[in-house]
């Protein structure tokens, strides 16, 4: 039997895809303004949270509404360790992943007990009320004003006047590819199976030997760090960390993001990232345009997300990336039985089959 080549394993093609697009976007930075490269280092920020709250909810079945909670604790670590240390960038990101993941350990004990409403609800309460800490210890976390943190300076190699914003946006770039591909991985192997199997039906997977709540902690655990690690590239990309930052609409706005690009999907997460940074701004432009009172304009966003959700709930349930795949398969069979598929003339022979039904990892797209 003939052996897959290396890039039939997922890591190798994982690895060859994400390299791809990391030159291409690197490439693509050259040409964008400072501003546009800050704009590509929040949306940066925003995939790698909403892909993780995707893999939690989408593919181990657990609602999670306290998720820009877990981002100011990453956020929160990097203004800290960027205050007191002196540490390599690289080392600061780990840090503040890891920081973000003890968090999410901490809650995942804790929601592996509890099922529906009563898990949004204690994660609900965690996005309320963790901010309020930097209220009560003002003289760490820097209290309603925060803490300032200092863009990263751009390595010496690329010269004293490379575009710090553009620096910024290659190292958001490269955080989403290692991020993307080390959750692809995991998706597709045996842990990412167990995640699929808990969803569907815990009671059945415990029959089956998956330990049900060590399963479900890890998840939490899992993403957490992405969260940790998005507030922190959202803290260096802002220049500031402050309890405003990190409301309770950041925490729906993120699981708005995951809803509509797709749960379950990575490539939805930047669908969702695209939409957390534009969208904000596309309701300002709005209410400018139309000269709304202050208070109906400063809600006018969280309005926009409701309206955003219930259209693509009700036109494409799978979310955009599932709309994209539905497409893809519907163009490929157009293909296939178009004019001309079988020869003219031809004695007809059975019927074509059809699409072929994605597989376990289908859902990683």
């Amino acid at each position: 039997m003939l052996r897959a080549g290396p890039l039939g394993r997922p890591l190798v093609r994982h690895l060859a895809v994400a390299l791809g697009l990391v030159v291409v976007l690197f490439l693509v930075s050259g040409v964008l303004s400072s501003y546009n490269n800050f704009q590509v280092a929040l949306i940066s920020s925003y995939v790698i949270a909403v892909a993780g709250l995707s893999l939690l909810t989408g593919l181990n079945g657990q609602i999670s509404l306290g998720h820009g909670a877990f981002m100011a604790v990453g956020a929160y670590t990097t203004a800290l360790l960027e205050k007191h240390q002196h540490w390599p960038l690289a080392l600061v990101l780990a840090l503040s992943a890891v920081t973000a993941a003890l968090a999410g350990l901490v809650t995942g004990l804790g929601a592996a007990r509890l099922r529906g409403p009563y898990l949004a609800g204690a994660t609900l309460a965690l996005a309320v009320g963790l901010p309020e800490l930097t209220i009560k210890f003002t003289s760490t976390l820097g209290g309603e004003s925060g803490l300032p943190v200092n863009p990263p300076p751009p390595v010496s190699f690329l010269g004293a006047s490379f575009d710090p914003n553009r620096y910024l946006a290659w190292v958001a770039i490269l955080c989403v590819a290692v991020t993307l591909v080390l959750l692809a991985n995991l998706v597709t192997s045996r842990f990412g199976r167990d995640f699929r199997a808990v969803r569907d039906d815990e009671i059945a997977a415990s029959l089956s030997g998956i330990r049900v709540a060590s399963n479900q902690v890890l998840a939490f655990v899992v993403s957490a760090a992405c969260a940790g690690l998005g507030g922190a590239i959202y803290a260096l990309a802002t220049g500031i960390v402050n309890p405003a930052g990190f409301s309770l609409v950041l925490s729906i706005a993120i699981l708005t993001g995951a809803v509509i690009g797709g749960l379950g999907t990575l490539a939805g997460a930047v669908w969702g990232g695209i939409l957390l940074v534009y969208l904000p701004r596309w309701a300002d432009s709005l209410s400018n345009g139309l000269k709304l009172d202050k208070a109906i304009s400063s809600n006018l966003a969280l309005g926009l997300y409701g309206v955003v959700l219930i259209v693509v709930i009700l036109v494409f349930p799978s979310g955009l990336q599932g709309a994209l795949r539905q497409a893809d398969r519907a163009l490929r069979s157009r293909f296939r039985s178009g004019p001309g598929a079988s020869g003219a003339g031809m004695a007809p022979g059975p019927a074509t089959a059809g699409p072929v039904a994605p597989g376990p990892g289908a859902e990683t797209s």
